[in-house]
């Protein structure tokens, strides 16, 4: 049997037999606590708002009934990825991808400088905010749920909202609806337990026939590269083998599904490591988390792939992927980096 020792301290004498435990104990507590998850968020879910836009985003996302602070992450999340100097195809602009009409029509001066520039993030928060409320209100007698037929009036107009009685039979209209209130989920501080993945038994198991195998900065595990990865490239493969397709580099990953805190992880959990513990754009590694404040790692150039400890200063937080968390990721965001270290 083969030891994986950590940091070159204490040799940790986990084997095959004691992930099969840990993937055994995934199934017993998604058994067990089925249902349990819950509750509506309070906060926003930590770093997963950048530092310089949270306070905008918790003010501005308590406008109105319709929205809240989190739904409203999402939606910037959506459009932009949090960047403020975005213009998409189709001449969209800024961080809340305003196209030139609309915020002639309905950008406001959050700011109160004297201007409305779509560009400054203190404008265009508060304008998409705004305007989503002020949407909420044209469609306010409409039957079923209020935020819903907002995101619907949004995405195809209020009138379609109005005819059709809610959210229309329109596949990129419904599809949107349920992106934006899944991505949702994953700015929001859960309350009570996290719902368990019922996915991270096989993620596990895939990751763990990989220990040994050497580091390979911007490995995807192909035959070219031996069968080499580097962290975010052992994620995604771990979770495509059961059926779930992660983003390619770590902070892309953050936002799949919600996000346990630590005295809640359960093996199968993406558990995240950055240099800045106030911004999940800055998240530069991920891990597999495998139980007992340990995960499989593939760590760096020069080292294998091998279980370490996640209580370190750089831990950012953890994200339990779900498979409609995972599709809701935007796949056209800015990214500085191809892989992770």
């Amino acid at each position: 049997m083969r030891k994986f020792w950590i940091g070159g301290a204490i040799g940790l004498g986990l084997s095959l037999s004691f992930v099969a435990l840990l993937v055994v104990g995934t199934f017993s507590a998604a058994a067990g606590l089925g249902g349990a998850g819950g509750g509506g968020a309070v906060a926003l879910a930590k770093g997963a708002v950048p530092a310089k836009y949270q306070r905008l985003v918790q003010e501005w996302g308590n406008l109105c009934p319709a929205i809240n602070p989190a739904l409203l992450a999402a939606q910037l999340y959506q459009e932009s990825g949090w960047d403020p100097d975005i213009v998409s195809p189709a001449k969209a602009q800024g961080i809340a991808q305003f196209i030139p009409g609309t915020w002639a029509a309905h950008g406001v001066d959050g700011d109160k400088d004297g201007d409305r520039d779509v560009w400054d993030p203190q404008d265009a928060i508060p304008s998409a905010a705004t305007y989503d409320c002020k949407l909420a209100g044209y469609v306010d007698d409409v039957p079923g749920d209020q935020t819903k037929n907002m995101l619907a009036a949004y995405n195809a107009g209020a009138y379609a909202v109005i005819k059709y009685g809610g959210v229309p039979p329109y596949p990129e209209t419904q599809n949107y609806v349920k992106v934006i209130t899944t991505l949702e989920q994953s700015f929001a501080r859960p309350v009570g337990r996290v719902e368990p993945s019922r996915q991270a038994a096989g993620a596990i198991y895939y990751a763990q026939k990989k220990l040994g195998t050497k580091y390979l900065w911007g490995g995807n595990g192909t035959p070219e590269q031996q069968g080499r990865f580097d962290c975010s490239g052992l994620t995604q493969a771990a979770y495509r083998s059961v059926g779930i397709e992660l983003p390619r580099v770590a902070n892309d990953q953050y936002n799949a599904g919600e996000h346990p805190s630590r005295d809640q992880l359960m093996p199968g959990d993406l558990v995240f490591f950055s240099d800045d513990l106030t911004n999940s754009r800055a998240i530069r590694h991920v891990g597999i988390y495998v139980g007992g404040g340990y995960m499989i790692n593939a760590p760096y150039t020069g080292a294998v792939i091998r279980f370490d400890k996640i209580d370190t200063p750089d831990y950012f937080g953890a994200t339990r992927v779900t498979e409609d968390g995972a599709k809701s990721l935007p796949t056209n965001l800015p990214s500085e980096r191809k892989s992770d270290t």
